[in-house]
């Protein structure tokens, strides 16, 4: 190892550069810069801790929270759970696997704001696909991007979007479980539902929580979907809309930087208390 580590340290060396420059650099210059208020690039004066204490008193940033709070309800539901019984399908069939694989994974490489640009055309209020069905049935149209249904209306192409990733993820668990396990199970009579609730789902527990973990940390980062469809407008601004606002839109950098710390530091606890609370003695096999 001691030879090697020259070679290591030389195949480490590009993502760590690349992490260094759009991750780590980026992070610690928004800490830098949540402690000055700035107007503009080049405007900027030291205040200390002054973003912070605005945060605890910012109803918009509040109120972004709650919707992000909201959709990630959505997302662990339902796109964790649609994902879940997919797998549990798939990996019940012999046939087609690579195939249902591809056609469920495909939504995951299409572009984010090419989802959203389609949701807009189904949405849309006079000819969109949604309500020329309702009128082919006689049922009055309906305002999808209204208050009371907007914020539901951006969660739909959210979950829709990645249920395909953590469907892989989730299958790719199954199929290291050794077929040995389930000809016991068959033996003792345990098939169909009870193989999956006795059987399937208590060996891939650890998998779900890195899935659920992964899912709480990429409703963090929920921006296109809200900003092509409704601009954050009629109660769907969530907290990447709104740091890109201050940040971006109102040229105040200072507190856009802190907004987005506290996005970094909500997510991580977030994460670890998902954790704690799925904690459980690992099945090894």
């Amino acid at each position: 190892m001691k030879g090697d580590r020259k070679y290591i340290l030389m195949f480490l060396f590009p993502t760590v550069a690349i992490m260094s420059v759009f991750l780590y650099y980026p992070f610690f210059k928004s800490l830098y810069l949540s402690f000055y208020r700035t107007s503009g690039f080049f405007d900027k004066k030291f205040i200390g801790w002054d973003n912070y204490e605005r945060l605890f008193t910012d109803k918009l940033l509040g109120a972004a929270t709650l919707h992000t709070l909201e959709i990630m309800l959505y997302v662990i539901v339902f796109q964790v759970g649609i994902a879940l019984v997919l797998a549990v399908m798939v990996d019940n069939i012999t046939k087609l696997k690579g195939f249902f694989r591809t056609v469920f994974f495909f939504p995951v490489v299409i572009s984010g704001t090419a989802i959203s640009l389609l949701f807009v055309l189904f949405y849309n209020y006079n000819f969109g696909l949604l309500n020329n069905i309702l009128a082919n049935f006689g049922i009055e149209k309906v305002l999808w991007l209204d208050e009371s249904n907007a914020l539901r209306a951006v969660s739909i192409p959210t979950v829709w979007h990645y249920v395909g990733f953590y469907f892989v993820l989730f299958l790719t668990a199954m199929s290291k479980i050794p077929a040995d396990f389930y000809e016991a199970a068959k033996l003792e009579g345990i098939t169909g539902f009870k193989k999956t609730t006795k059987l399937t789902i208590p060996l891939i527990l650890s998998d779900i929580k890195v899935v659920i973990t992964l899912a709480i940390t990429g409703t963090m980062k929920v921006f296109e979907f809200v900003w092509v469809i409704t601009s954050g407008q009629n109660g769907t601004e969530v907290l990447g809309t709104y740091m890109y606002k201050k940040a971006m839109v109102d040229q105040n950098f200072g507190y856009g930087s802190t907004v987005a710390i506290y996005m970094v530091v909500f997510g991580v606890l977030l994460a670890l208390l998902a954790n704690r609370l799925l904690k459980s003695e690992e099945i090894t096999y």
